[in-house]
């Protein structure tokens, strides 16, 4: 599987971890979007952060919504995943152009700008969750971390990793997430820490052919217990009757109005992967005949 989670803990079972290699799936999306590198970076960072965060789930039919908004060009950034390694997002504005950074790295943070970063979860109670925190980092894997300790008081080191090739593809994409486990000890916890601080680059250590499993065995440690891999896509679930639910939901006034327009076809697109649906007038009719 070139996609996939891998998640577990290590032998002591101090930590736990999540591991992803999502260098192909990011490929696809930034290919539906046709980003620009910087937002690429930051499209893929994204996707991998909420793809891990699915993984922590225990049914299939629960679901985290992950929503950059920010004063950046970028403007914001969208991603939905389930518990299955499904995977799908978009960018408000694909096309940034900006500095890169003195050290010749794409300035993310800049292309976000002032942002809050809201997370859904849908795990099937009556109300889904929502926690909400301001992104100081604007670096993305910090501000998951940020979240992590302060909606859910878990202490959570999260990296991330986008390397963007010369003719702009996505050479490499992954992702990791170490959490701290309640019988950790002060000693275990300072060690993982100074391993941190050492630590280069996830996408220069996978670009070098080491495995996601590989670059948590250099954090955790050679004995870790993986308790489970399974892959990751890409997956949008738009369909045209999904399209049709959202023309209904538009009520007959606007209806009839797009109906009675000149204009011959009507033209809805997903933000989620850019599939395009047409509808003619007879099915614009036939949807307005069922109001």
């Amino acid at each position: 599987m070139k996609n996939y989670i891998v998640r577990g803990t290590d032998s002591s079972r101090q930590f736990r971890f999540f591991g992803a290699n999502t260098t192909e799936l990011v490929n696809v999306a930034t290919a539906h979007h046709g980003t620009s590198p910087v937002v690429s970076a930051a499209l893929g960072r994204t996707m991998t952060g909420t793809l891990m965060m699915g993984a922590m789930f225990k049914n299939d039919s629960d679901r985290v919504c992950v929503m950059i908004k920010g004063d950046g060009p970028i403007q914001g950034i969208t991603v939905e995943a389930d518990a299955k390694g499904n995977v799908k997002g978009y960018p408000h504005q694909a096309i940034v152009d900006i500095p890169k950074k003195e050290n010749g790295k794409l300035d993310v943070s800049g292309a976000i700008g002032n942002a809050v970063m809201t997370v859904i979860k849908d795990i099937g109670m009556r109300e889904p969750y929502t926690g909400q925190v301001p992104m100081l980092s604007g670096e993305i894997a910090e501000d998951f971390s940020l979240y992590f300790a302060d909606s859910e008081q878990t202490n959570t080191a999260v990296i991330l990793g986008v390397l963007i090739d010369r003719d702009y593809s996505i050479k490499q994409a992954g992702g990791i997430i170490i959490q701290v486990l309640p019988d950790a000890t002060d000693e275990a916890i300072t060690q993982i820490e100074e391993r941190l601080k050492t630590f280069t680059s996830l996408t220069s250590y996978m670009d070098e052919g080491k495995s996601i499993e590989d670059i948590i065995k250099m954090l955790l440690g050679d004995d870790i217990d993986i308790m489970d891999t399974m892959e990751a896509r890409f997956k949008c679930d738009c369909s045209k009757e999904q399209m049709e639910r959202a023309l209904i939901s538009l009520g007959k006034q606007e209806l009839t109005d797009i109906v009675n327009d000149d204009q011959e076809d009507l033209e809805l697109v997903c933000h989620f992967c850019s599939t395009k649906y047409e509808f003619d007038k007879k099915d614009l009719k036939e949807i307005l005949d069922e109001l």
